[in-house]
């Protein structure tokens, strides 16, 4: 039988199955209010961890959730990133994990969320430009301090992590992946031998018409739909594997949600392996 439960950094109990908030829309007031009681939803639903980050908006998708949520039930965790800012030439986006940086968008962060610690903060992508030790020590600075009650990494290879652990204590790695592409793969099984959270971004495959046949096949015979079977092949490739699909149609959101119910057989876990060398 499949978990439905993961301890992130060995003492934090969420869901497995969370939500991703990062295509929530905040404006105009009539989607924003759609977007309010899909969140509501998602927590009625059991719901246990929700994922955002600056980038989402330049903290408007932060602050739609504190609104959605705030006060916040007990046992909810929201997990932030920090690493992307409008610091480019002309204000765009770019990567920028200077210490300074991350502090203010960490500061900004526990305003914007109404909170005194963010007990998962994820560097959103590591920055080329400065040194690993720099910017996860600026993270751990913020732990030391309060402001932070655990840190993760995202988009990272197995190198990365290997150097990031002996900085910081690593809880989770947020890295694409789903039954189509399994690029990261080796950073998967990283994070399985050290019981480090994996939440794989773009959960849900969109892939070559071949595959998508394949898992369509899968789908019909357990009467699931093909979203349900690539997020129970997830829950059922690793037990550190912590999917967050997003969606801002509350009818996604429940199908998703459904999707822990279905119990993929051996044999359909190997038709379903063997689909991403195809994709």
């Amino acid at each position: 039988m499949t978990s439905t439960a993961f301890r992130i950094g060995g003492d934090l109990e969420v869901r497995r199955l969370g939500f991703g908030a990062m295509h929530l829309p905040t404006e105009p007031v009539p989607a924003r209010e759609s977007s309010l009681a899909l969140v509501r939803r998602a927590v009625e639903l059991g719901v246990t961890l929700i994922d955002t980050a600056y980038l989402y908006g330049g903290g408007t998708n932060e602050e739609l959730l504190a609104e959605a949520l705030y006060p916040y039930p007990d046992g909810l965790l929201i997990t932030t990133k920090v690493g992307v800012a409008r610091s480019g030439p002309s204000g765009e986006w770019r990567l920028d994990g200077r210490p300074a940086v991350l502090r203010a968008q960490v500061e900004q962060a526990l305003r914007r969320l109404r909170v005194e610690r963010i007990e998962l903060l994820q560097l959103h992508r590591v920055d080329p430009e400065t040194p690993l030790a720099d910017q996860l020590g600026a993270l751990r600075d913020l732990r030391t301090e309060g402001k932070v009650g655990r840190i993760g990494l995202s988009e990272i290879t197995v190198a990365e992590l290997d150097q990031a652990r002996k900085i910081v204590d690593v809880a989770s790695v947020q890295n694409r992946y789903n039954v189509l592409d399994r690029e990261h793969e080796p950073v998967l099984t990283a994070c399985e031998r050290a019981g480090i959270a994996f939440l794989p971004w773009r959960p849900v495959a969109a892939g070559a018409s071949g595959a998508k046949a394949e898992i369509a096949a899968v789908a019909a015979e357990l009467g699931a739909t093909p979203t349900q079977v690539a997020l129970a092949w997830l829950l059922s490739r690793s037990p550190v594997m912590l999917p967050i699909p997003g969606t801002a149609r509350v009818s996604h959101l429940e199908e998703n949600l459904a999707a822990e119910r279905f119990h993929l057989t051996r044999a359909h876990c190997a038709r379903l392996e063997q689909l991403h060398k195809s994709a």
